[in-house]
């Protein structure tokens, strides 16, 4: 298993991070997915009390601290009675491979109602998982921080959905908005797509093992994007004093969450090894940019999983 380096403490610098005084209660939907399951571990870890929104009774977390809640997230009612009386709230459902209007209706417009509720609650802040996949990326981009161009309406849904769920989010007034913007999201679980459904379509498919080996592969493990969110939803994180980015109490604040470099040949080459099977590589265009998380490392954060643990999890796990 990937594990911290000495000396780290969540991620953060000393000086960032702040202890309270009391028991936060932090909402966390999709708590049965890969990152909202590592939050509701990464919370109970902190002391928080959290309350597991899903849609299927008993796939919640089993951890003491945390409390399923079963229903839509799309049902004001239950957004409602789910965020009555809480500190914070964490929103990470996206219906990945729905139709564009399923996503549309799930992503944005549920996303929405949640933290209108959060906001009509009183609610101190909404914590919300979004993607980095909502940058405009290609051969001609380079470098993309917060302040990047985001992707047009001829972008796939995905991408799309996700810029919008940051719109609504951004007309919700009143309450402290932090878009967590992660790359792809390293680490185990059945759902997980890099870890476990990619290499399964590559295993089967040799157009799944194509890409140009010197191509960005932009990652963070799900156990640091967890902690991020954690510490903000529980008020850990301090303000920062650096005007250039911005203190994480203000407003509606977008944040990268991404490790350190890495390309398309250390990921291809780490799951093709484990499963026995070919690379195929072309010399296609590619972006070779980086996502330099500005806002996240002057706030102190650095990422607590190196990218050498990260694919030998992934390397373990494919060979079991």
């Amino acid at each position: 298993m990937a594990t911290r380096r000495a000396g780290d403490r969540h991620g953060w610098h000393s000086g960032r991070v702040s202890e309270q005084s009391r028991t936060a209660v932090v909402v966390v939907t999709g708590a049965n997915g890969l990152v909202g399951a590592a939050v509701c571990r990464a919370l109970v870890a902190r002391g928080a009390s959290v309350r597991a929104v899903v849609r299927r009774a008993g796939t919640a977390p089993g951890l003491a601290g945390v409390e399923e809640r079963v229903g839509e997230l799309d049902d004001p009612a239950l957004a409602a009675t789910a965020v009555a009386g809480a500190d914070a709230v964490v929103t990470t459902v996206h219906p990945m491979g729905s139709d564009r209007a399923t996503q549309h209706r799930i992503g944005v417009e549920g996303t929405r109602s949640v933290a209108r509720a959060a906001r009509d609650a009183g609610v101190a802040r909404l914590v919300h998982v979004s993607t980095a996949a909502v940058y405009r990326r290609g051969p001609d981009v380079g470098d993309v921080d917060e302040s990047a161009a985001l992707v047009d309406d001829a972008a796939g849904a995905y991408a799309v959905t996700k810029r919008d769920a940051e719109a609504a989010l951004a007309d919700v007034g009143g309450i402290t908005r932090v878009l967590l913007r992660p790359p792809a999201i390293l680490g185990p679980g059945p759902t997980s797509v890099w870890n476990t459904l990619r290499p399964d379509a590559m295993r089967r498919s040799v157009d799944a093992r194509r890409a140009n080996p010197s191509g960005t592969f932009a990652w963070v493990h799900v156990t640091d994007l967890a902690a991020v969110a954690a510490d903000v939803a529980t008020g850990r994180v301090t303000a920062s004093a650096d005007p250039d980015h911005g203190p994480v109490e203000a407003g509606c604040t977008a944040l990268d969450v991404a490790a350190g470099p890495a390309t398309a040949r250390d990921y291809y080459g780490t799951v093709t090894r484990a499963l026995g099977i070919d690379p195929v590589w072309d010399d296609d265009p590619a972006w070779t940019g980086r996502i330099r998380a500005t806002r996240a490392h002057a706030w102190g954060w650095t990422p607590s999983v190196d990218l050498d643990q990260a694919l030998a999890e992934i390397d373990e796990g494919l060979r079991r």
